[in-house]
């Protein structure tokens, strides 16, 4: 892994039914940004400002943080990718929910599979750019 959560997060209430872990991969560090960057707008996150990059490892990259969906944000603008982007998100059903409602208001979203557990769900998301909307943030 090339990214992991700061001490102080959202992920420290882990047992809440409203975080979300999210882990982007199968992308370039630029898109997992822009990914990264939506949900940052609108839930709190262990993340804060803090932009994925790549490390020198020989393994395939992937980047992870929690997000507090306590609520519902309104839809948000489209953003626009290099290349598509496999996201897993992991928690509770409805805060799951939460991040996959913005994730598709932002992004062209298609389910590639998904498991159900007690009181957790696990989804994995393919994310293409949205056919229209802005480019990813650059220099990050």
């Amino acid at each position: 892994m090339n990214d992991t959560p700061g001490p102080a997060s959202p992920t420290a209430q882990s047992d809440s039914p409203d975080v979300v872990q999210v882990v982007l991969g199968e992308c370039s560090a630029a898109d997992a940004d822009a990914v990264f960057g939506v949900l940052r707008a609108h839930f709190p996150s262990d993340r804060g400002e803090d932009a994925p990059h790549r490390t020198e490892q020989p393994r395939p990259a992937v980047w992870t943080g929690g997000f507090l969906a306590a609520r519902s944000p309104g839809s948000v603008r489209g953003v626009l990718l290099a290349g598509p982007v496999t996201a897993d998100l992991q928690g509770g059903p409805v805060a799951v929910d939460r991040l996959r409602a913005t994730l598709e208001s932002a992004f062209v979203v298609t389910g590639a599979g998904s498991a159900s557990g007690d009181q957790e769900v696990q989804v994995q998301l393919r994310l293409t750019g949205a056919e229209q909307g802005e480019p990813p943030p650059q220099g990050h």
